[in-house]
């Protein structure tokens, strides 16, 4: 492939409209965190936070959409989408925990969760592996998350607050989010198994040539 033709692939990589909207998602944190701000300590209004938060939660959804569908999924937005996903997380549970203290045992379970990803996710990049796609159980730990925020805030707006049902879904939430942790978990040992196996017998065979000379 020529110079030329490389870089018309990777302009194309870099603009395609899934990496603009998680571009988008990243940008819409720092409003989000001043409505919410300004909600908490000025209007006691939260409504435009909720409506930044849920137009985030739903340019996430049809941003891998339109990824599948158009064959625009690039090496960038593996990257963009999760991260986008990440930072607007922990924006929102920091916000959150300000709003309710008893939130802050579940932002402990989500970073050490993502932390540890983050961590396996190099570890498996450095050695020339690229990380798979998000899958089903952690699309479904964060859906759980934005119900948890949902739930929060509701209860904030409408002075409502039953801690049965708050421990409930904060309960389910981070044991969403243990299982996903430990799935992504075994999907890194098999990934690491495989690279060690790959590596022993590429030695074995080298061992071998060697030998017959």
């Amino acid at each position: 492939m020529s110079e030329e033709k490389r870089n018309e692939v990777i302009s194309k990589d870099l603009m395609t409209i899934p990496n603009a909207i998680s571009f988008i998602r990243i940008l819409l944190i720092t409003p989000f965190v001043a409505f919410f701000i300004a909600g908490k300590y000025i209007t006691g209004d939260y409504t435009p936070a909720i409506i930044v938060i849920a137009l985030s939660g739903i340019s996430d959804l049809f941003d891998g959409m339109i990824a599948r569908k158009f064959h625009q999924e690039s090496e960038l937005g593996k990257v963009l989408d999760p991260l986008a996903d990440k930072l607007t997380l922990i924006a929102v549970g920091v916000c959150l925990i300000f709003l309710e203290p008893y939130v802050l045992p579940l932002m402990i379970i989500m970073v050490l969760k993502d932390v540890l990803m983050i961590i396996g996710g190099t570890i498996v990049i450095n050695k020339g592996v690229i990380p798979p796609k998000s899958s089903w159980y952690g699309k479904a730990s964060t859906f759980m998350f934005y119900i948890s925020v949902a739930m929060v805030v509701g209860m904030e707006i409408f002075h409502y607050h039953n801690e049965t049902l708050s421990l409930v879904v904060l309960g389910v939430t981070a044991g969403m989010m243990i299982f996903s942790l430990i799935n992504y978990a075994i999907i890194f040992f098999k990934i690491q198994k495989q690279l060690k196996d790959k590596n022993e017998s590429s030695a074995s065979v080298q061992a071998s040539i060697t030998g017959k000379h």
